[in-house]
């Protein structure tokens, strides 16, 4: 059964933290990213996990391998259970990552480590690809390294989960962002309602702004999770 990740992309603690207590009860999973974390720091993930929840640190590290090593490093020290680097960063990135998550996580406890692969803001208009090349081309190959590289599995859209689990193995996860009720119009390009996430394979579903900016937050995420079902 997919579960739902519900974004906190707010711009501070006391925001986020108010936003999970709403949602306590109602969903297992959080996402701490860029301007929350860059706020905050590592205490807000404690805050979340002493409410209950878990944590998906979305801050997609891209970088020398070393310095990424150090960083895996450090957030499954500060807590998360789930995080992410750049498959853009090549395969030796890729395994220094993994090597700071085995060197970090208890013994049969480690987080689990993506690689996202094209952002979901962004389509065949924002990349050079060569001549016949598209999103999903690119997507496999990036999935298909990550594999290699002895990550968990991948940041894709739902339109490429599918393919993804075709060519990396149905045990190879997908975490989809971009979810959006039907009829939803914002600044992400290749978007997929739950249903369809969940249809093409998808083991992670993030929705943010649907449920944040819901007058009724936990209304809206048990609608998103009914719409999964």
């Amino acid at each position: 059964m997919a579960e739902l990740v519900v974004a906190l992309d707010l711009p501070d603690a006391p925001a986020a933290l108010d936003m999970a207590a709403r949602l306590a009860g109602a969903v297992t999973w959080v996402k701490v990213g860029l301007e929350l974390y860059t706020a905050q720091g590592p205490a807000v993930l404690t805050a979340l996990k002493g409410m209950g929840f878990k944590v998906f640190l979305d801050l997609k590290f891209l970088d020398i391998p070393n310095t990424v090593r150090g960083a895996v490093r450090s957030a499954v020290a500060a807590g998360a259970d789930m995080l992410n680097v750049h498959a853009s960063g090549g395969a030796r990135m890729m395994q220094a990552a993994r090597q700071g998550l085995d060197e970090a996580a208890a013994p049969g406890a480690a987080p689990l480590l993506l690689a996202v692969t094209v952002l979901t803001s962004m389509d065949e208009r924002d990349l050079p690809l060569g001549p016949g090349r598209t999103v999903a081309d690119l997507v496999l190959d990036l999935a298909r390294a990550t594999r290699e590289a002895g990550l968990h599995g991948v940041v894709c859209s739902g339109f490429e989960a599918r393919a993804v689990k075709a060519a990396c193995g149905p045990e190879f996860v997908c975490l989809t962002p971009g979810i959006r009720p039907a009829g939803a119009d914002d600044d992400q390009r290749r978007v997929v309602t739950p249903a369809m996430a969940v249809a093409a394979g998808a083991d992670y579903l993030v929705a943010g702004r649907p449920i944040t900016r819901a007058a009724d937050p936990r209304a809206a995420a048990l609608s998103l999770l009914e719409q999964m079902r």
